[in-house]
């Protein structure tokens, strides 16, 4: 079983954010989400709240096997000014630990310095990006140990990327069958 960190911010996209926690934990990760806001009530971008397990300042990075940001504009302009957000990032990067960041959230990868060259991103944040990897046909980008993405529409194939990942095969195939995923 894998643990993951999920940061939440103030306009993170719902969707993103409830479809990784929802598909790891089917596959038996351990999955914490935390804000980094004053509250554990953070809100999405269009109006749901969700409540986050803990404060991000409560945690350290040497429990987890890999960080997962959520998209949103709001929420990831947060994420790239969190100082705290930034640093767990570079450590998750020096720790040769998996990253993930699916629709404007590989922004907040490349500010923090640990996004690689090939990636995807929701459409235009690309042009806020220093790397000059950008793909715009492929639904999950997996450089080394950064997996990117595009946006909500994608959510459900990352999110099993990221099964693949942690846990395997087998596990992936699993969640395919029982979720009815095409």
């Amino acid at each position: 079983m894998a643990k993951l960190l999920i940061p939440l911010a103030n306009g993170f996209e719902e969707i993103e954010a409830v479809t990784i926690i929802d598909v790891n934990r089917r596959a038996g990760n351990e999955v914490i989400v935390c804000s980094i806001e004053s509250t554990l009530e953070v809100l999405g971008a269009n109006g749901i709240t969700v409540k986050a397990d803990t404060f991000i300042d409560a945690l350290q990075t040497k429990s987890f096997d890999m960080i997962v940001l959520p998209g949103g504009a709001a929420g990831t302009q947060a994420l790239s000014e969190h100082s705290t957000v930034q640093a767990f990032l570079k450590e998750f990067k020096k720790n040769n630990k998996l990253i993930g960041a699916i629709c404007a959230a590989p922004y907040a990868l490349d500010t923090a310095g640990v996004l690689n060259e090939n990636y995807t991103c929701y459409p235009s944040f690309e042009k806020q990006i220093t790397q000059t990897g950008y793909d715009p046909t492929q639904s999950v980008v997996i450089d080394k140990d950064v997996i990117t993405s595009r946006g909500p529409g994608t959510a459900l194939t990352f999110s099993l990327e990221i099964v693949k990942k942690l846990n395997g095969e087998e596990t992936y195939n699993q969640l395919v069958e029982g979720m009815l995923v095409n």
